[in-house]
């Protein structure tokens, strides 16, 4: 276990207390003391009860429901340890809001994500360590180191524990062919795509299954599961193909609106997720498995705060 340096120090806004507190016992350290205090006129302030100056800070702070509020609070935070002396400001955002926005898709449209990156660089930040970005690109949108965190091999060690004879892996999308291969060779397993077109956001249409899934049992991943659509009608389409059983994983489980509803109406076996975000308590479903990711950020954490590298944690 890490016996760190006294400089070291892990605070949290309130989008995440289970994981910041897991990581700070992973670190053997005591959470920082620091409290988010809301008026009744809905703004924000942050007390900082301990001392930071000189102190290397790491914010858990997930961009995740209610993404505004969160924001918020992790700039307010940024600022209130700037102006305290604090020696770097690492930000963990363990999921990255408005990744979905990453490059116009149309006349006029913004490009949020870019928009948060100067935010957040603007407020003060000196480094982000975040998890399986939407879009790589988006660690291209800030001007200050990013570590970008990989939990595919979380997904990978669960399901090894399986027998996997007559598995296959299948991507919701094309677009995400590059991780469910990720997967796949981790596993040692084929692959398969679903091709579907989306008319409108949160809308889509599953058009035909390539690859042979007939006879087999499936594992379908995404980095995000937000309503759940897209998982469930590829499991229907699956099925419908012939699949044995299917499973579903992702990283981030979102999980908004008809999500919960869709999920335990669904004929998927299990849905392995990750406490990126964290599943408001009396929403877990049964067939929902969360894997922390909170040994995986805390040795990272130690990795940059001993000045060494970060990609070796995925060698």
């Amino acid at each position: 276990m890490f016996n760190g340096r006294k400089k070291l120090k892990i605070f949290t806004g309130s989008a995440n207390k289970d994981l910041a507190g897991k990581i700070a016992d992973h670190l053997s350290i005591p959470l920082g003391a620091a409290r988010v205090i809301r008026f009744s006129d809905g703004e924000i302030t942050i007390y900082i009860e301990e001392s930071v100056r000189g102190s290397d800070i790491f914010i858990v702070q997930p961009l995740s429901s209610p993404a505004n509020e969160n924001i918020m609070e992790l700039l307010i935070m940024i600022d209130a340890m700037k102006r305290a002396s604090a020696k770097d400001i690492n930000l963990v955002i363990p999921y990255y809001g408005y990744a979905r926005q990453d490059r116009k898709t149309k006349a006029r449209a913004p490009i949020t994500a870019k928009l948060i990156a100067d935010l957040l660089t603007s407020a003060g930040a000196d480094r982000v360590v975040t998890m399986d970005l939407h879009a790589g690109q988006i660690q291209g949108f800030f001007n200050i180191p990013v570590d970008h965190l990989l939990g595919i091999p979380i997904l990978a060690k669960y399901f090894k524990q399986r027998d996997l004879s007559q598995t296959v892996v299948v991507s919701p999308d094309m677009g995400g062919v590059t991780r469910a291969r990720d997967l796949a060779e981790k596993l040692q397993l084929r692959i398969a795509i679903i091709d579907k077109r989306r008319p409108e956001p949160n809308v889509s249409e599953v058009m035909n299954i390539i690859g042979k899934v007939k006879g087999k049992k499936v594992i379908i991943i995404d980095d995000i599961i937000d309503t759940a659509g897209t998982i469930v009608q590829g499991v229907r389409a699956l099925l419908e193909q012939g699949a044995v059983e299917v499973s579903a994983c992702c990283i981030h489980p979102v999980l908004s609106g008809p999500a919960l509803q869709r999920l335990q109406e669904s004929p998927v076996q299990e849905m392995v997720v990750t406490d990126t975000i964290p599943i408001p308590p009396g929403h877990n479903l049964d067939k929902i498995k969360v894997l922390s990711v909170a040994s995986l950020i805390g040795d990272a954490i130690i990795r940059i705060h001993e000045e060494l590298s970060v990609s070796k944690l995925f060698e």
